[in-house]
């Protein structure tokens, strides 16, 4: 009798601990490359955690790309991500719930090509194939912008293109599998210190200016729901990139073993031009206004709305 009377008081205090353990969590989605690289700082530091008062867990879920980590916004599991600006706009216009916090990195992007077989992308035959990582990524929006400018329209290679993650693009293109390969570090610097491979096209080429490449975004509910996450997400993330600049040899540490680089090679890598990291948010305008003329974004015509007061 007394088992049986003590089992909805046990029920009843499950249920509570299970309310309170699912309000006092939150969860990031994280993707791999040196862009994200004040992400894996705040991740080791735990900086977050901080900013939070401790009472509060994160969970860090490795995603591969953005297609996943709008399927764990859909599915309830997500909180906040990392992501390009142009499919973070295209799943906005498309009505997903979550909006642009602050940036994360700007960030040298480049379609490597064979060197000395063309020099500009009028050049480009018509049966050439490009690797990039999926269609509405920021490489591909980057490359309609290019293409619209020197060949009249925007989709003209559209084509042509071959849907591959960085690193099967790497291979890709050093195999001879595809002719050209638009990318971001780490894979576009070991592309392009390969003797046999040149940059045709930058990123700032084809945009015409800076851009920010990783902006942190938070899901409608979160910011709604956990009133403090979304200004603790971005003080952290603001901490880690003071860290990474007080603390160089540690943060090459801590970024070596995350990235399984040698030391060395990370730091020619974090320190060539371009590879920047603050939280201003750079091009927004530019690509709401390419996208919405191109027909990539119907609802979005301006920055209304998009980001979080």
């Amino acid at each position: 009798m007394k088992k049986t009377a003590l089992l909805p008081l046990f029920l009843l205090l499950l249920f509570l601990t299970s309310c309170s353990g699912r309000g006092n969590r939150v969860s990031i989605a994280q993707q791999y490359g040196l862009a994200y690289a004040p992400v894996q700082i705040m991740k080791e530091k735990g900086f977050l955690e901080e900013e939070l008062g401790g009472n509060t867990t994160v969970q860090w879920l490795k995603l591969a790309n953005t297609a996943a980590i709008r399927e764990g916004v859909l599915a309830g599991d997500v909180d906040a991500g990392f992501l390009g600006i142009p499919p973070f706009l295209i799943a906005l216009d498309q009505g997903m719930p979550w909006k642009l916090l602050c940036g994360v990195s700007r960030s040298p992007l480049g379609l490597v090509v064979p060197a000395g077989q063309w020099s500009s992308l009028n050049d480009l035959p018509d049966d050439v194939r490009l690797a990039l990582p999926q269609p509405g990524s920021i490489q591909h929006i980057l490359l309609t912008m290019a293409v619209k400018r020197e060949r009249g329209q925007a989709g003209a290679l559209d084509r042509n293109l071959v849907s591959l993650k960085h690193p099967d693009g790497l291979n890709a293109l050093t195999s001879g599998s595809v002719d050209g390969h638009f990318t971001s570090p780490p894979y576009l610097f070991m592309e392009e210190d390969l003797d046999d491979f040149e940059v045709l096209l930058s990123g700032e080429e084809a945009m015409g200016s800076p851009f920010t490449f990783i902006a942190a975004m938070v899901t409608d509910k979160a910011a709604s729901e956990k009133k403090d996450f979304p200004g603790a997400l971005k003080k952290a993330l603001e901490r880690s990139m003071q860290f990474m600049r007080d603390n160089p040899e540690d943060s090459l540490r801590i970024l070596a073993a995350a990235y399984n680089l040698e030391e060395a090679v990370l730091q020619d890598y974090m320190n060539r031009p371009g590879m920047v990291y603050d939280t201003e948010i750079l091009g927004l305008d530019q690509f709401i206004s390419f996208m919405n003329t191109e027909g990539y974004l119907e609802q979005i015509t301006s920055t209304e709305g998009i980001l979080l007061p």
